[in-house]
């Protein structure tokens, strides 16, 4: 389980999240919130990207501030731009990436790499160049090369944003079939109708943590009510 305990943070002076206490063990929880509203700092608390300035962050009880490694081998992270996540030259060694250092035999790791492949529908592309798969073939692999490391709990930072109507129904269904605990931030409303939880972020705070279709008409309204220009902040 994840849980913040009086989490604050500013980037140069500035507070982008403020003393947040919140448990998360619900299966499928979305957070939504303008641009700047500080939803991604939150995220990247849980895996210890960022650590509070204040306050504590512990997975399954452990301090993200103490022991990052074992909570990024809990907590996986998938960024919104894929490219930014991609690491190695070919797909499958991307994919790879992840096992090494964990005390992996070869053999398992080239099993466990194939599976995921064929899981993902990549393994046409094992030997492809991974920066020259489509939009949505590079979703899947960032996925995927997460994944495979086996997380109980997965962090997906607005996954969807570059992908077309087509490749984001895709990586949608892709996370609904997961068995992890899935924490996800998305601007695509309509995803989250049928998941446990939603926390609406404002700066800095949780202003609504519920059922989707009150915290989708709390977060609608109050879109609706900001003066023009200050649902878009620049930084999170």
């Amino acid at each position: 389980m994840l849980q913040l305990d009086s989490v604050t943070h500013a980037y140069d002076g500035r507070t982008v999240l403020r003393d947040i206490s919140v448990d998360l063990s619900e299966h499928r929880i979305g957070l939504i919130g303008a641009n700047g509203s500080g939803k991604s700092t939150l995220a990247r608390t849980l895996n210890g990207l960022v650590l509070p300035d204040s306050g504590r962050v512990l997975v399954d009880g452990i301090d993200t501030r103490r022991a990052p490694r074992r909570v990024r081998r809990t907590v996986g992270f998938v960024f919104s731009d894929a490219d930014t996540q991609i690491i190695m030259p070919t797909v499958a060694e991307d994919i790879a990436l992840g096992l090494r250092g964990r005390g992996v035999a070869r053999a398992d790791i080239d099993a466990r790499v194939a599976e995921t492949l064929r899981r993902y529908g990549l393994a046409d592309h094992a030997d492809h160049p991974a920066h020259l798969l489509s939009g949505g073939q590079k979703q899947l692999l960032a996925l995927a090369a997460v994944l495979v490391t086996e997380p109980d709990i997965l962090v997906c930072d607005e996954p969807t944003t570059l992908l077309d109507l087509r490749n984001t129904e895709m990586i949608t269904r892709t996370l609904r079939a997961l068995p992890q605990q899935l924490i996800l931030l998305t601007h695509h409303l309509a995803t989250l109708a049928d998941f446990d939880r939603v926390l609406v972020i404002d700066e800095g705070r949780i202003v609504f943590d519920g059922a989707p279709a009150p915290a989708i008409d709390f977060y609608t309204a109050l879109m609706r009510s900001a003066p023009a220009g200050e649902a878009a902040g620049s930084a999170e």
